[in-house]
């Protein structure tokens, strides 16, 4: 069957990961706008948020698009909304299967449920608890899986075989990344004259929707994506310009693990951003205390990773206004109660 930009593509294979092909199936600037009208009952428009002590703290005049406020507590509810939305109602009695470390989890679990169909998450076993209870209480069945020695792709492989149910991956699949990337269409709306936007990256998916839209919205905007220093797969393969892949990242940034950048999302994230900054565990525990104690907002780890580069000095110099997504805010109160501890009196880390 034919792909639509106003459906799904339902030639993707549906029962193992699937190979894409950029110039079959590229993520648009037309199908960011599609996604925002396909998202609307799911996906809030989330706040613009600005603080004169992070702006002289960072030297720049910062706007943060507050996706920690989104439905779902993350920016994954805008992919995920917008690949089972557009699923033919024939194919809902079969389920949704979908693999993440948490809050990809969620966005499906809640798209899912609102679409009328059962959602299968195959989860790290270690995945934040508040993470895994919360997809499950949106009626997910949660696959737990050893990350070290099972293959999350493996697992849900099978699952989809035995059930026919269509895949919603994480970020390697045009329709996710032009949902992420209403993120941008909606802070280029509010403030189209910004000089810089940065954005987490993990697989990928929120860069390249982000990047792909923001340059049509204004050509002369300059892309950033931010990751953890000990988790620098997309880092390396821009350095080399082609992907490459790393031994499982060990950091708190636990939505930004991924070993390799995406097939579909990495060549579009090389062609549209500057540069990919790295920030150390420090510098991120850093950045969601100063979110938390000054901005009074919870911001996760992997979605602080945008305000840990500017409080850090990671920009080049010379911009003066800045966008920057906080991707999520689903952080265990267990993990929060830690970074009080080790902030209560000698951290040695303080931003410049």
């Amino acid at each position: 069957m034919a792909a639509t930009r106003n459906g799904p593509r339902t030639d993707w294979p549906r029962h193992k990961p699937q190979r894409y092909n950029q110039a079959v199936s590229p993520i648009t600037p037309a199908g960011v706008r599609a996604a925002a009208a396909r998202i609307r009952p799911l996906a809030k428009r989330t706040p613009v948020l600005v603080s004169s002590e992070f702006d002289d703290a960072a030297g720049a005049r910062v706007f943060f698009k507050c996706e920690n406020l989104q439905t779902g507590g993350a920016f994954k509810i805008r992919g995920a909304s917008n690949l089972i939305l557009s699923l033919p109602p024939a194919d809902l009695p079969r389920g949704v299967v979908a693999f993440s470390s948490g809050n990809h989890a969620i966005a499906v679990a809640i798209a899912a449920r609102y679409a009328g169909a059962a959602a299968t998450i195959v989860m790290p076993a270690d995945a934040p608890r508040s993470k895994l209870e919360t997809a499950r209480a949106h009626g997910a069945r949660i696959v737990p899986y050893d990350r070290l020695t099972e293959s999350r792709e493996s697992i849900a492989a099978r699952i989809l075989a035995e059930s026919g149910a269509t895949l919603v991956p994480p970020f390697d699949h045009p329709m996710i990344a032009e949902g992420q990337g209403t993120a941008a269409l909606e802070l280029l709306e509010d403030l189209p004259d910004l000089d810089a936007l940065i954005a987490p990256v993990g697989g990928g998916g929120l860069l390249s929707g982000c990047a792909t839209i923001a340059k049509e919205m204004r050509p002369s905007i300059r892309l950033f994506g931010v990751e953890p220093a000990d988790g620098n797969d997309t880092f390396l393969s821009f350095q080399a310009g082609e992907r490459r892949s790393i031994p499982l990242p060990q950091t708190i940034a636990d939505g930004l693990r991924a070993p390799q950048p995406g097939e579909l999302t990495f060549p579009i994230i090389r062609r549209w951003v500057e540069r990919i900054l790295l920030v150390t565990d420090d510098e991120i525990r850093a950045a969601v205390k100063f979110l938390l104690t000054r901005l009074k907002i919870l911001v996760e780890p992997s979605g602080a990773v945008g305000a840990a580069a500017l409080l850090f000095g990671k920009l080049p110099a010379g911009i003066a206004n800045v966008g920057v997504i906080l991707s999520g805010g689903n952080m265990d109160l267990d993990q929060l109660a830690a970074y009080g501890t080790e902030a209560a009196g000698d951290d040695k880390t303080e931003p410049h």
